[in-house]
């Protein structure tokens, strides 16, 4: 899967592409995609920005829905357990995983003049070192996700 927030693409394949895995995952676990969990994954796709919980709850309720938080929550908290999305702690955000099967370094480029945010491709060296480094200071990683923040090319041109 890919995830090109920096660089011109078709979104729609992004989404699609996201999707199809999900729903591929969740069959394999034997777990429910359900359509309220299947439709908030859909928003944090929608565009390469974190989304926030309140955010999308905006938006189911624009949609006509009419959720309470908790159930916003509960579908956040089942797409964070099945590896579908990632949780951006600087922005208090929720943003796609780009290959959920596996377990993995999360590292995204997130720009802080456009909004966007990109998961780094192939950050398996990178993992390597955090889990030597980590094993030599004797300590356990839980949550491997990093943030690196800047500005991608687009803004940069633009300063």
């Amino acid at each position: 899967m890919s995830q090109h927030a920096f660089h011109p693409h078709h979104h729609e394949h992004c989404i699609h592409e996201a999707l199809h895995a999900a729903e591929a995952l969740c069959a394999e676990r034997g777990v429910r995609l359900t359509p309220i969990r299947k439709r908030v994954l859909e928003l944090v796709w929608a565009s390469h920005k974190p989304l926030g919980a309140y955010v999308i709850l905006e938006k189911l309720t624009d949609e006509g829905h009419k959720p309470a938080p908790p159930t916003v929550y509960r579908a956040l908290e089942f797409l964070l357990e099945q590896g579908l999305i990632h949780r951006i702690a600087s922005l208090n955000a929720f943003l796609g995983c780009v290959h959920p099967s596996e377990q993995h370094l999360a590292c995204f480029f997130l720009c802080q003049q456009c909004g966007n945010a990109e998961e780094l491709q192939n950050s398996e060296v990178l993992q390597q070192e955090l889990q030597q480094r980590a094993a030599s200071n004797g300590f356990l990683i839980r949550q491997p996700i990093l943030e690196v923040t800047g500005l991608c090319k687009q803004c940069q041109h633009h300063e």
